[in-house]
């Protein structure tokens, strides 16, 4: 693990109608050092709020066990009642690996606030999915089947003893669900009807489970020679659902809980319960997410319908995002605010990026007396404009009339173009926390014979970084000029003006980057690593000269300008 690993927590609180409640376990979470408060979305018919944080392991499983402390003193389950399953007045709290920790160790701490959940605070503790201390405690519907009124019962059974706390019912708190799993998606689907049963006849046609097979005759339900029920599988992998009724909407919904990913992604989710939904003449009418979503998730069901559209994919990640949220109706019951639901957007604590100002404010703090952003900043910059103009052309062409059967050859280069012009723009703000890290590390104390050889290891790494990023922005810069020559070669020939300006962009990117490279490695001791640094350098940039000559002949040629 990390210094500075990152899980989230997703608990489940019952519930849902008393705000002072739901800002009392908020307020619990929010105290705990390092740890960041992203969604509280509470559900009325539900009764039940989903509160979602992340931040380093140990500070998140003390937030976690302070909100579960807070829940069951506020929340009596004797009187709860919503529309979803429940147990617990902290029905689920499951941890999950966001990055620098791997699953195993997630369930480590899984395990330790489980232990301290049903020791300090009484309340019986099963373990679920990656955590699970045996097969039949995996799914969480299993262990949540019989719900708060039938827990009692249910925890006499020697297969059903809890694996923390007592193995007595809690009346007031129930029990809680703790355990460690990937990213899971709460995600429903809106139809036009009141029905619960035709929106669980949707929700059996799609979810992996499907339905339970019946005699045609007698309608009677099918069990194997095992005595277990039989079934028709769904049509989507990894994918739990229920149809209900939400009274302050006034429709039903399929809910579902998306459970990989990789198996069944949000847009597929979508276009099932679609497909499903003609079929009995219902028709969706938007979604909603629950809590958080991954980035990757979001863009590739904008991309899905991008493509559906028949549009060039070498769009911007905010653009695909924007067809996304409009294609699924994301903002069809509240408004779908990518900052506040993507959980990328919300872990990222960077803040006055140089990227996020505007052209002026940028030349202005150019120009200004402070060092950075200097010549490596704007070089990287100018490499991404130099990307950006070649992916204009790409996408200009890609819906060009007459150019429809090459449509996927441009389409591909504009995605490639997009992604290398972001790439450049993140290296604007790395060259300058690379030119900041030197400068910090000059100013280490060097009063010892100790603080000089922490302070001299600390610039040479800081010259490192700072020889790494510029060399990091010529490789990507160089790599641009395949798209480039790509689209003076095949491009809409109205723009190969373009094109060959962003050749130029490119060609200043490379050689100001190299220049970056350089004066950083005279710094540094090692003459063989020095001029390893340079000679690579000098090497990319007479290649990038050498193809941006020939780019401009073959424009002038066409232009009939040689």
């Amino acid at each position: 693990m990390q210094a500075d690993s990152i899980i989230e927590c997703v608990p489940n609180f019952s519930e849902g109608r008393n705000i002072d409640i739901i800002n009392q376990i908020s307020q619990a979470i929010e105290g705990v050092p390092n740890v960041k408060l992203l969604n509280v979305d509470p559900g009325k018919s539900t009764n039940r709020t989903v509160i979602t944080f992340a931040g380093h392991p140990d500070d998140v499983i003390e937030a976690a066990f302070l909100a579960i402390k807070r829940a069951s003193e506020l929340i009596d389950m004797r009187h709860h009642t919503g529309e979803h399953p429940r147990m617990g007045a902290t029905d689920v709290c499951p941890l999950i690996p966001v990055s620098g920790i791997s699953m195993a160790e997630t369930v480590v701490y899984a395990r330790k606030l489980s232990e301290r959940v049903g020791r300090e605070l009484q309340i019986p503790v099963y373990l679920y999915e990656a955590a699970a201390s045996a097969p039949h405690r995996v799914n969480l519907a299993d262990i949540r089947s019989g719900e708060y009124e039938g827990l009692e019962d249910k925890m006499k059974l020697p297969k059903w003893a809890p694996d923390f706390g007592p193995g007595t019912m809690n009346v007031k708190s129930g029990a809680t669900v703790i355990g460690a799993r990937d990213f899971l998606i709460a995600y429903n689907v809106n139809l036009n009807t009141n029905s619960v049963k035709l929106a669980n006849e949707v929700a059996f046609d799609i979810r992996e489970n499907g339905r339970p097979k019946r005699d045609i005759e007698t309608g009677k339900i099918l069990k194997n020679e095992l005595g277990e029920v039989e079934r028709i599988n769904g049509i989507c992998p990894s994918v739990k659902a229920i149809g209900w009724y939400i009274e302050e909407y006034g429709f039903t919904q399929v809910s579902m809980n998306l459970t990989n990913l990789d198996k069944t992604n949000l847009h597929e989710a979508f276009e099932a319960c679609r497909k499903s939904s003609e079929q009995h003449g219902l028709l969706v009418t938007g979604s909603e997410l629950v809590g958080l979503i991954p980035k990757k998730a979001i863009l590739d069901a904008g991309t899905y319908y991008l493509k559906k559209q028949g549009r060039s994919l070498g769009v911007s990640e905010q653009e695909l995002i924007k067809i996304a949220i409009q294609s699924l109706g994301l903002s069809s019951v509240s408004i779908f605010d990518p900052k506040q639901r993507i959980i990328e957007y919300m872990l990222d604590n960077k803040s006055n990026q140089l990227i996020d100002l505007s052209l002026r404010q940028f030349t202005e703090l150019t120009s200004s007396e402070n060092p950075a952003p200097g010549g490596g900043s704007v070089s990287a910059y100018i490499g991404a404009l130099g990307a950006a103009l070649g992916t204009m052309v790409a996408n200009l062409s890609a819906h060009k009339k007459g150019y429809e059967s090459q449509f996927d050859f441009f389409s591909n280069y504009a995605a490639a173009g997009q992604k290398m012009s972001t790439s450049l723009l993140q290296l604007v703000d790395a060259d300058t926390d690379a030119f900041n890290g030197i400068i910090s590390a000059f100013r280490l104390p060097k009063i010892s014979i100790e603080d000089k050889k922490i302070r001299k290891k600390a610039i040479f790494n800081a010259t490192i970084k700072a020889i790494e990023v510029p060399m990091r922005t010529i490789e990507i810069a160089a790599s641009t000029l395949d798209l480039v020559k790509a689209m003076v070669e095949h491009g809409n020939p109205n723009s190969i003006s373009d094109a060959a300006v962003g050749a130029l962009c490119v060609r200043a990117a490379v050689e100001g980057a190299a220049l970056n490279v350089k004066i950083n490695a005279l710094g540094i001791d090692d003459e063989v690593l020095k001029n390893e640094y340079i000679q690579k350098a000098n090497l990319t940039v007479q290649s990038v000269q050498n193809q941006v000559n020939e780019i401009l002949n073959i424009v002038n040629q066409k232009m009939k300008l040689d």
